[in-house]
């Protein structure tokens, strides 16, 4: 796993100084518009051009060299944190700006992530896919751990623009360490060719790929389900914390860094154990772990509460994501998996967007003005979650966090996602797509 690892902590760096700036860029818009609409629409337009773009990189994944796309992925990402450092320093920077690097960005960012995950199978050994998984995963975490709480503490004094630098730096570390790198490519397959004669064909293979197997279908249905709801939260997330708090970017940034000590010790715990023998308990307990974490947060009002609460959270998700995973790597063949990973990232991207754009008016059209007013809304809930700016962020992100715990709970209901590991044979079970 010698290459895996070095690849894994050159992005590891790499997401650290993303993780810093996407924090910075939040408090920004915070500040200047004070609004959830904004800080959700920063995530709305990141995803949208890579719901178009995926439906493309399903080709690129599986015919162009992985590593070299690790490498532009960083890239975009640096140039795009270059240009809102130099907007910054001019004082030109404006929303709008940080809409549309964001949509360039999240472009590149996806490819990178898929090419990321579709080389899995080529550098470590099957039975050490549930560990790649989870290290994978930590990677997000490991990030969030010290960056959003360094970011909050350095905001003050060095601001967007100073953290932005930091982020150059972390892309600067990240290329010297892929660089010397070797992923193995496979040559596509020319059983491919014959079935997928015409570029339509091959663009949609995933999908079809998808669709002929009942067990996957669930789980892209099942997923589906699960981010909607938790993209919804997601969106109103910090705009609850900073409500609450007066704008306070430390607080933020600590329960920030406790979700991110919460995943890496997940992910840690996972590296050592491998994960359930039959992975769809860790994707189904994880979501309902996290969905009764977050109802708790929701429900506090204090970051006594807050902090442990993200905590274990946090805890479930690296069970949850890298379980999923090592489903699809085990599922799928490899030679195709760039294709059919692309086409279940596609609709997620797709049911993301959708979350992110109908969050920030949900919150602050219906759900923050109800709870500022004497109507019906306050008069049942506003025991539970108070009254005033603030109290209708948190009701929307506690009926989200109770959606996930349903999602959890409905995944033990349908023996199509229940039995998906018995149901499907492992990749090299069967020489048949």
């Amino acid at each position: 796993m010698r290459t895996f690892l070095i690849i894994w902590l050159g992005q590891l760096v790499s997401t650290f100084g993303s993780r810093m700036t996407s924090f910075a860029i939040q408090i920004w818009a915070w500040e200047l518009t004070g609004q959830a609409t904004a800080l959700a629409l920063v995530g709305f337009f990141s995803a949208l051009p890579s719901i178009f773009v995926m439906f493309f990189a399903s080709l690129i994944i599986d015919r162009w060299n992985r590593k070299w796309l690790l490498l532009i992925g960083d890239t975009m990402a640096a140039l795009s944190t270059l240009t809102i450092l130099c907007l910054f320093l001019t004082q030109q920077l404006q929303l709008w700006h940080i809409y549309a690097l964001g949509a360039i960005e999240g472009i590149f960012i996806e490819i990178q992530a898929l090419a990321h995950s579709a080389s899995i199978a080529l550098l470590v050994p099957k039975h050490q896919y549930g560990r790649a998984s989870s290290l994978n995963a930590s990677i997000h975490y490991g990030a969030i751990v010290l960056a959003p709480a360094l970011a909050g503490a350095f905001y003050a004094a060095i601001g967007l623009g100073g953290i932005a630098i930091i982020d150059l730096i972390a892309f600067v570390i990240a290329l010297i360490t892929v660089l010397p790198m070797r992923i193995p490519q496979l040559e596509f397959s020319q059983k491919d060719h014959q079935t997928a004669t015409t570029i339509w064909h091959q663009l949609v293979f995933g999908f079809r790929y998808i669709a002929a197997r009942p067990g996957l279908r669930a789980m892209v249905i099942l997923m589906s389900l699960f981010w909607f709801a938790h993209d919804v939260g997601g969106a109103v997330y910090a705009p609850l914390i900073l409500a609450r708090t007066g704008n306070d970017a430390r607080i933020l940034g600590t329960i920030a860094s406790a979700a991110g000590l919460g995943g890496v010790t997940g992910a840690l715990i996972l590296s050592v154990w491998g994960g359930p023998k039959r992975r769809i308990h860790g994707v189904l307990l994880g979501m309902i772990g996290a969905g009764l974490s977050k109802t708790i947060f929701g429900l506090a009002r204090m970051p006594s509460v807050w902090f442990p609460a993200q905590f274990c959270s946090s805890l479930n998700f690296p069970l949850l994501t890298s379980s999923e995973q090592a489903i699809w790597i085990a599922k799928v063949n490899p030679d195709v998996q760039g294709r059919v990973l692309a086409a279940r990232s596609l609709i997620l991207q797709l049911v993301s967007a959708i979350a992110l754009l109908i969050a920030g008016p949900l919150a602050d059209r219906v759900f923050e003005p109800a709870m500022m007013t004497s109507s019906g809304l306050t008069s049942i809930f506003g025991s539970i979650v108070g009254t005033g700016k603030g109290a209708g962020v948190a009701l929307l992100y506690i009926i989200t966090s109770l959606g996930l715990v349903l999602v959890g709970l409905g995944g033990y209901a349908f023996s199509s996602v229940r039995r998906v590991e018995r149901t499907l044979p492992d990749h090299d079970a069967t020489s048949t797509k």
